[in-house]
């Protein structure tokens, strides 16, 4: 394990921790230093901020450098001179409805919506006699706006509703449970980051997920609940047994069969069954594996009599579908009824009545496939264009819903029969106060260090050309198999009137191209991701698309982790740069909240081969004193319950310290949000500084705002 020792500079020591002082314009707030030298395998790496670790509950000093940090930093953005006709601009915007993918149960339908000025969606219900009202509005709960919806499910006779609830974005949602017919909540009440639970055909239970100590994320358990019942009383069906392996359970829609398993990170899942009517007469789970320890990702769609279809990566990086018989749950006897295809991934399969669809995605554009139980091919699903769809079913229906975007497409919701063809009707389209035929998208690719392509997504406005002078904001994200899929951003549209180009980067570590896309991103090749991201810099310079000095960088969470590695191997590219809610110790990263999750992705610096990759990239660790970097803004939330804002903290702290550049024209600057955790759960009030802050420092570092 890792030593630790502590060195504070004496020649610091007079200067008070946190002493109120009367700060100049162009004056960073003063920032003790205490250094900690940690051993790792042999190696002594020096740490001058560890004391701002801590969450601010924890640290009164902690919090007070917070404060003066937030305050410096409100003192630059509100004064920017473009801030108040961004905020115009933005404020419809934000304010442009959106509504979920509808469910169907037993002839009610429901769905999440949100109007206008409304702080957070609301859950509505159309009844069987087609009457429409609001069943759930977080709003009535807390005149504040920060109680969030973060899921719903209802009962399989549409007459309950199981909802989880979180305040300030924390993602830590209790389930409650609602009548249909009248509102009201049943005194059932299951608190600890629980998760949407899967219903028993009588409605009257539920397998669900919860921490089984709260402040512990890796104590991950699944469960079964009796309404009506002391959650006291619930039986464990699998608990979690190491931080880097996630169980999951549920039970299938006819209530004969459990469904678990375990992730082992992004790259490969364990499954098994159980037989549910045994569990009821023994009380014994007789888990039957159907895969396990293999090199492939088996996800779980439905299953119809004695057959399971799954999802598997396992032998077919792009994904296919088999047939599981449970009479005899093995791979060896698994049919194939998708098969795997070369230039496209496999996204998704749901399971409607009789019909199975198949979501596939070709460099990030969507298109959806119907095919019978059996495999044979029924058609396409007539998509409106090149963009990003999705589809939602229920086993029971031949009918479903299918949502559709596009970066000049705003999200839109329409139905389809699915047995009788893929015809669309429009079922819901929010009105939008902008023309998306205005915004024009185009494909370019990048050529990374080592030869291999790398794709964007170029998105502007109609006659804007590859002049050599656009301001150009690069966004990527990098990792985990996740896609950067086209998606209508109405908050993009004061940048596209300004000229401004949008880019975005499917770059390795994501799912554009499969599994083998995802590997060489990760782990000892997280380099990689990098080296994408800077050949896309460099290839829209190169093509005329932007300029040095016009050219800015965005990513959240991983993503900022990406723009806090952008910043300090090539600070010469960027103009400005937006890191959100970011990991950036990537030392010690995997020792708060939930981060050993992400171990199968980064690896550890407990393991020695592993340090050496971390040490190699971590931005935290990679400040070069004296360098001029471009001006940063780090934000986090304090309610975070994945990235912990010592990241924040601390990069911004070692950037103010060490980097030449000047704070009145190029600073360094952290937003801490106190009423916020990740990104989610935030009410307009909220979205809407956010969306200024970021979009009035933009628009500054691109010379736009005057």
């Amino acid at each position: 394990m890792p030593l630790a020792r502590f060195v504070a500079f004496t020649a610091l020591a007079s200067i008070p921790a946190l002493a109120p002082s009367a700060l100049s314009a162009n004056d960073y707030p003063p920032t003790r230093v205490e250094v900690v030298e940690e051993t790792f395998h042999g190696e002594s790496i020096p740490d001058p901020y560890r004391w701002l670790e801590p969450l601010e509950a924890e640290s009164a000093e902690v919090e007070a450098w917070t404060t003066e940090q937030n305050e410096f930093t409100r003192g630059v953005l509100e004064g920017l001179a473009c801030r108040a006709s961004l905020e115009r601009e933005l404020r419809p915007l934000l304010e442009i409805g959106a509504v979920g993918m509808p469910r169907e149960r037993s002839g009610r339908l429901f769905w999440t919506q949100r109007d206008g000025d409304q702080d957070q969606p609301v859950l509505r219900v159309r009844d069987r006699d087609g009457a429409e009202r609001i069943l759930l509005d977080p709003k009535a709960l807390d005149a504040s706006g920060l109680v969030s919806m973060d899921w719903y499910s209802p009962s399989p006779d549409g007459t309950i509703v199981a909802v989880g609830l979180s305040r300030a974005g924390d993602e830590m949602p209790v389930l409650h449970l609602m009548k249909v017919d009248d509102g009201t909540f049943l005194a059932d009440e299951i608190a600890g980051k629980v998760t949407s639970p899967s219903w028993f055909p009588d409605g009257k239970r539920f397998v669900y997920g919860q921490l089984a100590d709260p402040a512990d994320a890796y104590s991950r358990q699944y469960r079964v609940h009796e309404i009506g019942r002391s959650v006291r009383h619930d039986p464990i069906l699998v608990k979690q047994r190491e931080p880097s392996r996630v169980p999951y359970a549920a039970i299938s829609d006819d209530g004969r069969w459990f469904v678990m398993g375990e992730s082992r990170g992004w790259q490969a899942s364990d499954l098994a069954v159980a037989d549910a009517i045994a569990w009821e007469a023994t009380g014994e789970i007789d888990r039957v594996v159907v895969a396990e320890g293999l090199d492939g990702r088996f996800s779980p769609i439905g299953i119809v009599g004695d057959t399971m279809f799954v999802q598997t990566t396992f032998e077919a990086p792009n994904g296919r579908l088999l047939a599981v018989d449970l009479n005899r749950p093995s791979l060896d006897a698994a049919r194939e009824i998708v098969a795997q295809r070369e230039q496209a991934v496999l996204d998704g399969v749901s399971l409607a009545r009789g019909v199975l669809l198949a979501s596939w995605s070709e460099v990030a554009v969507s298109s959806i496939e119907r095919y019978d139980l059996s495999g044979n091919l029924l058609g396409a699903v007539e998509l409106p264009g090149l963009g990003s769809a999705s589809v939602g079913t229920d086993p029971d229906l031949a009918s479903g819903f299918v949502s559709f975007t596009s970066y000049n497409r705003p999200r839109t919701i329409y139905r389809c029969d699915f047995a009788k063809g893929g015809a669309l009707e429009l079922w819901a389209s929010p009105p939008v106060p902008v023309d998306p035929d205005q915004v024009e998208v185009s494909r370019l690719w990048a050529t990374s260090k080592d030869g291999t392509r790398v794709p964007m997504f170029i998105v502007h406005k109609r006659g804007v050309t590859p002049d050599g002078t656009n301001p150009c904001l690069l966004y990527a994200y990098g990792g985990f198999n996740i896609t950067m899929d086209p998606a209508f951003i109405a908050t993009n549209w004061p940048w596209y009137e300004a000229g401004g180009v949008y880019a975005v980067a499917g770059l390795r570590g994501g799912g554009e191209f499969g599994k083998s896309w995802h590997r060489s991103g990760m782990l000892e090749s997280k380099q990689n991701v990098f080296d994408d991201l800077f050949a896309c810099a460099e290839t829209l310079v190169a093509s005329g698309w932007s300029a040095p000095d016009r050219l800015l960088v965005r990513g959240g969470s991983n993503g900022g982790l990406l723009v806090g590695a952008a910043i300090t191997q090539r600070p010469d590219l960027w103009a400005g740069a937006i890191s959100g809610v970011p990991l950036l110790d990537m030392l010690r990263y995997h020792r708060f909240l939930m981060a050993r999750f992400w171990v199968p992705e980064y690896g550890s610096s407990e393991d020695a081969t592993q340090f050496e990759w971390l040490k190699s990239y971590s931005p935290y660790h990679q400040i070069d004193a004296g360098t001029k970097y471009p001006a940063t803004l780090v934000t986090a939330g304090e309610n975070d319950s994945r990235v912990h804002p010592l990241h924040a903290r601390k990069m911004v702290a070692r950037l103010q310290a060490e980097a030449a550049n000047d704070p009145s024209s190029e600073p360094i600057l952290l937003w801490v949000d106190r009423d916020a955790g990740h990104g989610g759960g935030k009410p307009l009030s909220l979205r809407l500084r956010d969306s200024v802050d970021q979009w009035s420092f933009l628009f500054w570092r691109a010379g736009l705002c005057n």
